[in-house]
């Protein structure tokens, strides 16, 4: 809320979600005879962080997903409905209890994003930064980590893609709107990537993002489930 009103810079809004991983961590330090310390990692296998996990991991956790969700966005519906595929997937191969809990949290981002597609509500920098801490602080709950990582590749991809272009090219991501569809000359995020020298409408970029971000969630629950 504070950005959304007196617009932060970057290098102070990026550490901000450390803030709210301290509720978090004490979650997971008052719970941590049954709190797993350990993430699986396809490729790589089991890393246990050991105390590490509460002063490191989950802050990290915190920030870079959060962070990540917030920079996948500025069109019509990406800022909710991709939030809310990864949202299903977690919910879908966590226990019943924790379903319930996640049930008031996606039933009010479902009713957010049926308006932010058609463009009648805006979720700004306070509804993407709260719904990448809820879906992070589910995944630590629910020891769901694996699968959440899994999941938000495209977002991490994203990320990368736009930081590297700033520090190295020293030029934003930016696309072209010609009042019907969108049109980039460069790459330097998903979104430009996308829409390189290639014209898609606004609804067509969502879609195919969904698509990518459904992709990787599914990945996550295979990853889960085998």
């Amino acid at each position: 809320m504070l950005d959304d009103w007196i617009d932060l810079k970057w290098r102070y809004k990026a550490f901000m979600p450390l803030i709210a991983a301290l509720p978090l961590m004490y979650y997971a330090l008052s719970n941590s005879e049954t709190v797993r310390t350990s993430i699986s990692l396809p490729l790589i296998g089991t890393i246990n962080f050991g105390n590490t996990y509460y002063f490191l991991i989950i802050p990290l956790t915190v920030m870079v997903v959060t962070n990540a969700v917030n920079m996948l966005g500025g069109l019509n519906g990406l800022e909710t409905v991709c939030p809310a595929i990864v949202m299903f997937g977690l919910i879908a191969i966590s226990p019943e209890q924790a379903q319930i809990l996640m049930a008031g949290p996606l039933l009010f981002w479902l009713v957010l994003a049926y308006f932010n597609v058609r463009g009648k509500l805006f979720v700004g920098n306070t509804g993407s930064f709260a719904i990448g801490l809820t879906v992070t602080a589910f995944a630590v709950v629910t020891d769901l980590k694996s699968s959440l990582l899994i999941s938000i590749v495209p977002y991490i991809f994203n990320s990368a893609f736009i930081l590297l272009s700033i520090f190295f090219i020293r030029h934003k991501a930016n696309v072209v709107f010609d009042g019907n569809r969108l049109i980039s000359d460069h790459r330097r995020s998903l979104i430009t990537l996308i829409t390189y020298k290639h014209p898609l409408t606004e609804r067509q970029v969502v879609a195919i993002i969904s698509a990518i971000v459904a992709v990787f969630t599914a990945l996550g629950i295979i990853y889960y489930l085998v």
